[in-house]
């Protein structure tokens, strides 16, 4: 909840500028009327015209204090609490599919492609907090390495620990990645789903052909977003192993399959995008961001806690005042 202060009409501030006009005109006629009194005294002193003087100026500051307090009445002072209460319909569910073949070592991107998709996939989770999801890891093969999860945490843990290994068989199964995204959201109930494919190479590798993965998709309503990863022209890439298991770089043709890419992303009414460089795949994924948003509604509650009432009282117990005196006190002088 935050509280801040306002004026509802500040245009009644402008009526302050009488009060200089009042203190003007007091010290005209105040002034005119010590002339009369010294000539009416033929220059004898006269204690009295001191006193209703002074007399004069206290009522005049009355009336003066008065007239402020209700200008500024007028102008309406209140304070304004007000708390925001946010509702989120129901979540978009969203896999993320990554090639970790050795190809995703390659350095035509800082530092390699694997490090620099894993840093841009990561600002995409945390951007996401309203959706679900999941991680999956392909090469020669694939397998889930999150499920579909709220917890942006434990997806964010899953995502720095992807690496290159020999665990997984070697080659590009763009089927099986794919499948294996769709077998994660097939039951799944959120109004929109979503895969995010992410290959640098070409399918060479798995038994299920990516035609066929992404009719699934298109079977259980999941779009699918693709993306080509690496550079035009050659590359520094993984061509061998080391005597000290170090992988040994050599120029190679970058080969990426964009016809089968572009081909999936059209068939399940997603887009493909080719990023070449660090910068290219982080607005790619700001791209996707800004395509698939989550509906929020966010609802403002303001209570308001009037503040003219006080100068109002104030206003008119200092007119009141100024009335007694003048009829009371100071009635023999004025």
């Amino acid at each position: 909840m935050t509280r801040t202060f306002e004026f509802v009409s500040p245009e009644w501030f402008w009526l302050l500028a009488l009060v200089p006009v009042m203190i003007f005109w007091f010290w005209f006629s105040r002034r005119r009327q010590n002339a009369e009194w010294k000539m009416s005294a033929l220059n004898t002193e006269d204690r009295s015209n001191n006193f209703w003087s002074l007399a004069k100026s206290f009522l005049w500051v009355l009336r003066i204090a008065a007239l402020i307090l209700i200008i500024v009445a007028l102008a309406r002072p209140r304070y304004v609490d007000q708390s925001t209460r946010v509702k989120t319909s129901k979540g978009i569910d969203i896999v993320m599919a990554i090639d970790v073949s050795a190809s995703m070592l390659a350095r035509d991107l800082t530092p390699n492609r694997l490090e620099a998709l894993k840093e841009v996939a990561g600002r995409f989770i945390n951007s996401r907090p309203n959706d679900r999801l999941g991680l999956v890891e392909y090469a020669g093969e694939s397998y889930t390495k999150t499920p579909l999860t709220s917890d942006k945490t434990l997806v964010l843990t899953a995502l720095k620990s992807i690496e290159y290994n020999t665990i997984i068989e070697g080659g590009t199964a763009i089927g099986m990645g794919l499948a294996t995204a769709v077998n994660r959201l097939k039951e799944s109930r959120a109004k929109s789903k979503v895969i995010i494919l992410l290959t640098d190479g070409v399918n060479n590798s798995g038994f299920i052909d990516p035609r066929t993965a992404s009719e699934l998709a298109v079977e259980f309503g999941i779009k699918v977003y693709t993306i080509g990863l690496g550079s035009n022209g050659l590359a520094l890439s993984p061509v061998g192993m080391r005597p000290n298991g170090q992988f040994q770089y050599g120029k190679v043709p970058v080969e990426i399959d964009e016809a089968l890419l572009q081909e999936i992303a059209e068939t399940t009414g997603g887009l493909y995008f080719r990023a070449t460089n660090n910068s290219k795949l982080g607005e790619i994924y700001d791209e996707i961001n800004k395509l698939e948003k989550t509906e929020v509604e966010e609802f403002k509650y303001q209570q308001y806690d009037e503040g003219y009432r006080p100068l109002i009282l104030a206003a008119l117990g200092l007119l009141f005042f100024e009335f007694l005196m003048r009829q009371t006190l100071f009635k023999s002088f004025i």
